[in-house]
This record gives structure tokens, C-alpha cells and sequence, in this order.
């Protein structure tokens, strides 16, 4: 892995941050919040039209730019630093990488240049909350989650030619505003059980979706409702490809979210150390202060170990044709926890070192902290991802001797015996 940023990533980097500085003003971010998008509809013209974002890490021949998530994940980053909201992560992260390997070729060839051009904004609904378990990130996505043989989740039945869905997703991100909805639900009974995705159209009669009140105003989400509701099936399988193919996705779309995070850990940081530098106490800068270097200090370290761990998790979640490919496990859960720690780190210490002005809700240190417990609702806590890449990687796995004394402490024993 070559750690340095090609002249074309960086190109990416800088576009990127040249259109969210102009929108970055904290009043202008609580306006679009608030709008019934959730979103500022302006930026993402920009963002998508302009800078071609949502076809980043997709085919030229689709209408993409060809790229993969290295790029996608730099682009993350600088959207974290701003805390901007936008459906590009539900999009681009999520929902265009199933289309793109599930979906036969007339549903690639009508969706995703409408995707890679901005015009069409898709979005995942997973029953219940286990977006974090359907991705693989803090569990075995065996498929129970979607429903499996109980009642609840989101039910298929094909009838007359044509799948319909009755059901409910409670957590789906900007599933208010998605032009496309991507339904993971339960088929087949007992006999055929299966998991299977679904592709349902905005405007489709039964599909009633409502925004919900979520602490990070800036990660939208909506509770989906389906009754009755005519679907589309994704791709033309039995479902064997759906399971390892959220797995797949879920691993990339970890390492955007990574990213993500650290952006926005880096700029709670960045805020701290101007106010530190002008805040003066005892007739001098608080920054001065050896207690005061010492936090920071630790939350840089945490910074910087985040930002490698996740700039590896988008380079090993790459094509795997390359020559210097990364082996092919589980990671991206690992370097997002690492992310989630260093911005509910670094919002907790803008907090608490913005003093009386950092503890009022208005402050924009609580945006920071908002997105940090936020995401980590979404798709952690921190320790069950770190749990779960754990038993993945077989840590914890008992050894085929596990249970018998030290071989030591066996020829000790049988030394004291025969000297008896």
C-alpha cells in the first residue's frame, strides 16, 4: 500500500472542500437540516452535477468516473469535517454498489447512470436496527434480521407474476428523499427460507414513508412502511449472491463512514485549538497549559491512528485484481471503530474545553458530538464492531489444546512423580 495520495486524489480532496467552504457556516447547515429533504438541495447539485460525486466508484460505462473507495472514502472525509448532509453515503456507499453487482443488466443499464448523474438518489431500508448486522459490521448476516421465519420485518410474496412486500423499516437513511428504495426482505417460509432485495419506486401506491426525530439531525433517517406494496425483484437469482453481497458492501461502506469520522474528529480538533490559543485564563491562553496540551495531544494521536486505519480499510476494500490487493478480510469494522472512538473523543474534549459556551445545546461542538453518538447508534457501539472482527478473525477460537496445563508445568508434574 502506497500511503501517499495520487495528483488525482488530491484534485478530489481539494474540489470537494472548495464547495463545502463555502457552504460550511453553521447557520446554513441548521437551515437545510431542517428542510423537507434534509439536505441543502444546492450543494448537492453541486456535489453530484458538478463534481460528479455519486458516480465516483462507478463504471465509466454506466456514467461513472471509474474510481473505487479510496476516492470515495476521501470525499467522505472532507463531507465529515463540514458535517454536511447529503444522500451521498446512502447513495453511493450503500445502495449503487448492490445495484451494481446484484442488478441484471437492464436494471444497471436504466439505474445507475440516473445515479452516477445525481438525478436519482437511493437509499437501503433494512428491517428493524440491524444495519450494522445486515452489513456484517457487528454480526453474522445469516438473514434473521429481515425477518426469518417469525412474524415481523419485511415479508415478500410472489403473486401473479409480481413480488409484493408488506412490512416495516425503521431506521432507513434519507429513505424520506430517495427517489429508489432497495428493500432487503424475508421470502420462502420454512421450506425456502431466504433473504431477497427488492427495488421499489418512490411513487409506488402503499409505500408510506415519514421522517423521524433522530439526535444527528445531519444523518437523516425515516421510518419506511410497506402495505401491499408492488416491488421489483433485484437481480434474477435465488438470493444466494444477497448475503455475501451486503457483506461486501458493507465492509466499503464501513470505510467511507471511517472516513467520515475522521473529518469530522479533525475538525472538532482544529476548533478546539483556535479557541485554546485566544480562550485566556490567569492572564494567559488556556492552551499554554501542560493539562490542556496533554488532552489534545492525546486526541491527535487518536486522529492520526484513525485516519490510517481508515485510509487502509478503503485501499484493502479495492478492486482485488491488483497485484498488491490486500487479502480479502473482514477489516473496515475495526478501523470504524477506531473512528468512532476518535470523534466521540475529540467532540467530548471540544465540549469540555469550550467551557460555559461549549455546554449550551446551540454550540457547534454539539453538532460534533451529536454525529459521534449518532453513528455509533447506527452501526456500533465501537466494541461490538471490535467484537465481531475479533471472532471473525478467529482471536478467541480455543486452541486444540485449550484446557491442558503448560508443557512446563506437565514435565514439572511428571519429574516430581518419578522422583516420588
Amino acid at each position: 500500500m502506497d500511503a501517499a495520495c495520487t495528483v488525482e486524489q488530491d484534485e478530489i480532496r481539494r474540489a470537494v472542500r472548495e464547495v463545502l467552504t463555502k457552504r460550511r457556516a453553521a447557520e446554513g447547515l441548521r437551515a437545510a437540516v431542517r428542510t423537507p429533504a434534509g439536505y441543502d438541495a444546492a450543494l448537492w447539485e453541486a456535489l453530484a452535477g458538478r463534481l460528479g460525486l455519486p458516480g465516483l466508484a462507478l463504471p465509466e460505462e454506466y456514467g461513472g468516473v471509474g474510481c473505487g473507495p479510496v476516492e470515495l472514502a476521501l470525499a467522505g472525509e472532507e463531507l465529515g469535517r463540514a458535517l454536511a448532509p447529503s444522500p451521498l453515503f446512502a447513495t453511493a456507499a450503500l445502495a449503487a454498489p448492490l445495484l451494481l453487482r446484484l442488478g441484471t443488466a437492464r436494471q444497471r443499464a436504466a439505474l445507475l447512470p440516473r445515479i452516477a448523474s445525481g438525478g436519482l438518489t437511493a437509499a437501503l431500508a433494512v428491517p428493524g436496527a440491524a444495519l450494522g448486522t445486515a452489513l456484517g459490521l457487528t454480526g453474522g448476516n445469516g438473514g434473521d434480521w429481515a425477518g426469518g421465519g417469525r412474524a415481523g420485518g419485511v415479508q415478500a410474496t410472489a403473486a401473479t407474476g409480481a413480488w409484493r412486500l408488506y412490512g416495516q423499516a425503521d431506521q432507513v437513511l434519507d429513505g424520506h428523499s430517495a427517489g429508489l428504495l432497495l428493500v432487503a426482505a424475508h421470502t420462502g417460509g420454512f421450506a425456502r427460507s431466504r433473504t431477497l432485495l427488492f427495488l421499489v419506486r418512490d411513487d409506488a401506491p402503499g409505500l408510506v414513508r415519514t421522517r423521524r426525530t433522530t439526535l444527528d439531525e445531519t444523518r437523516a433517517q425515516a421510518r419506511v412502511e410497506l402495505r401491499d406494496v408492488r416491488a421489483e425483484l433485484l437481480g434474477d437469482g435465488e438470493g444466494a449472491e444477497v448475503l455475501p453481497a451486503l457483506a461486501d458492501v458493507g465492509e466499503r461502506a464501513a470505510a467511507v463512514l471511517a472516513a467520515e469520522a475522521v473529518g469530522a474528529a479533525d475538525e472538532a480538533l482544529a476548533r478546539t485549538l483556535g479557541h485554546v490559543r485566544e480562550r485566556e485564563q490567569f492572564g494567559r491562553p488556556i492552551g499554554s497549559f501542560q493539562a490542556v496540551k496533554h488532552r489534545l495531544a492525546d486526541v491527535y494521536v487518536r486522529v492520526c491512528a484513525a485516519r490510517s486505519a481508515a485510509y487502509y480499510a478503503a485501499w484493502a476494500a479495492g478492486p482485488r485484481d491488483r497485484e498488491d490487493a490486500a487479502p480479502a478480510e473482514p477489516g473496515a469494522g475495526l478501523a470504524l471503530a477506531c473512528a468512532l472512538d476518535a470523534l466521540r473523543t475529540a467532540a467530548a474534549e471540544a465540549v469540555q474545553l469550550h467551557g460555559g459556551t461549549g455546554f449550551t445545546w446551540e454550540h457547534d461542538a454539539h453538532l460534533f458530538f451529536k454525529r459521534a453518538s449518532g453513528d455509533e447508534l447506527l452501526f456500533g457501539p465501537a466494541h461490538r464492531l471490535r467484537a465481531h472482527a475479533a471472532e471473525s478473525a478467529g482471536l478467541f477460537a480455543l486452541h486444540p489444546d485449550a484446557g491442558r496445563a503448560p508443557v512446563r508445568v506437565e514435565r514439572a508434574a511428571a519429574a516430581e512423580e518419578a522422583a516420588v
